[in-house]
């Protein structure tokens, strides 16, 4: 059985080392032009420079989204950008545009994959983008499993799956409702998440009586029952989408999927509801199967706003630690107090809780609260920690 990659979102350099340091054997990012999160969570190039050397130190992979769709205007320097990032390192650029795929005879060493925005259904579309030089398909997210295994046993190039994350309520993503409703563009990363309003039916300006408020989004996709199938399969890449998602979501998500993914090519697994239950430490939305299961129905629909959704409860992440004092030093993320419950958790993956005795501001003087988002703090740990380490409140 195939090892497949794990592939994980980076919004900025902090993500992209959490993202590695927690598991991921490779991240995707998107440069400040081209990329369908242009908006926020984009590298300039000096940056990209870093998270490649960074990821190169530690044997992983740096892939960067070109997959937004092309006008006139973006041709003129789509090749120096493409050759900026070929001079860089990167390992692979994620493309959209048969313009952008055009280019993978003058840039042999990196490896060219086919968005998900192309909306893969069948071998004969595999093949005929393999021909173009493509190295792997990132499959549409509206196929089952049973349609996944069969595109994977034929397939000429590698195939790369969604397994996590948000799921766009168009077709792979091909959304215009920003467009028609923000004027921002979906497919130039514009996209302003109009699905996931709250709309009211309403008859000319008088809401319908009983009519409930509802959104048009899906639930995120959640995937841990179908990781060992995939494996099995040969799945080459498995996906987690989130370049916008906080520290924590990188974090939590993948270490769980690590660990998961870890357990299956060792013929160790555990309860499927073990790793369900840590994957809902750092959820921000309900979750289901996606597509894996066939068509989804209303109940994978976010129909209802006031539905309850998931806590998260991340305090603080680690910057250094004094082991003379058993002090770390942390970036506050939320609220947490002297008294509370505090769970640590790391790459390693042992959970362990302790209750803060003593925490201080950046000049040392004794504080009972921390208010004051990413406020440099110091606080007592009764055990080493390390950079990058994570502390939640336990409810």
């Amino acid at each position: 059985m195939r090892r497949p990659e794990l592939l994980a979102p980076a919004g900025d350099l902090e993500r992209l080392r959490i993202a590695l340091r927690y598991g991921a054997d490779a991240v995707y990012l998107g440069g400040q032009p081209y990329s369908l999160r242009s908006r926020t969570a984009v590298f300039p190039l000096d940056s990209i420079r870093e998270g490649v050397l960074y990821a190169h130190s530690l044997g992983k992979k740096v892939y960067v989204t070109v997959n937004a769709v092309f006008r006139e205007e973006d041709l003129l320097g789509l090749r120096d950008y493409l050759d900026s990032l070929d001079d860089i390192g990167v390992d692979g650029v994620i493309v959209t545009a048969p313009a952008a795929v055009a280019e993978t005879s003058a840039h042999p060493r990196m490896s060219f994959h086919l968005s998900t925005q192309q909306s893969v259904t069948n071998i004969e579309t595999v093949r005929f983008w393999a021909k173009t030089g493509i190295r792997r398909i990132v499959l549409a997210r509206e196929l089952d499993l049973g349609e996944i295994a069969e595109i994977v046993a034929q397939s000429p190039i590698e195939c790369e799956v969604f397994i996590h994350g948000g799921m766009c309520s168009s077709y792979s993503g091909r959304c215009t409702l920003s467009n028609e409703m923000t004027g921002r563009d979906a497919n130039r990363g514009g996209c302003a998440h109009s699905c996931r309003w709250t709309y009211s039916l309403v008859r000319g300006e008088d809401p319908l009586l009983g009519a409930p408020a509802f959104s048009l989004g899906a639930k995120d996709l959640q995937a841990v029952r179908f990781i060992p199938a995939l494996c099995a399969m040969g799945v080459a890449s498995l996906k987690i989408e989130g370049r916008m998602k906080s520290p924590h979501y990188v974090a939590t998500v993948v270490s769980v999927y690590r660990r998961l993914i870890d357990d299956v090519m060792a013929g160790r697994l555990l309860a499927l509801d073990t790793y369900d239950s840590l994957l809902a430490r750092g959820e921000n939305r309900p979750t289901g199967p996606g597509f894996f299961e066939g068509i989804p129905g209303p109940e994978q629909q976010l129909s209802d706003p006031g539905a309850p959704k998931p806590s998260q409860s991340f305090v603080a992440i680690v910057e250094g630690y004094d082991p003379s004092l058993g002090m770390a030093t942390v970036s506050q993320r939320n609220v947490f107090s002297i008294g509370d419950l505090l769970e640590h958790f790391s790459p390693a993956g042992e959970l362990r809780q302790f209750r803060l005795i003593d925490l201080r501001d950046a000049e040392g003087m004794a504080i009972e609260r921390a208010s004051h988002p990413q406020e440099m703090l110091r606080m007592s740990v009764p055990w080493p920690v390390e950079p990058l380490d994570m502390f939640r409140k336990v409810n």
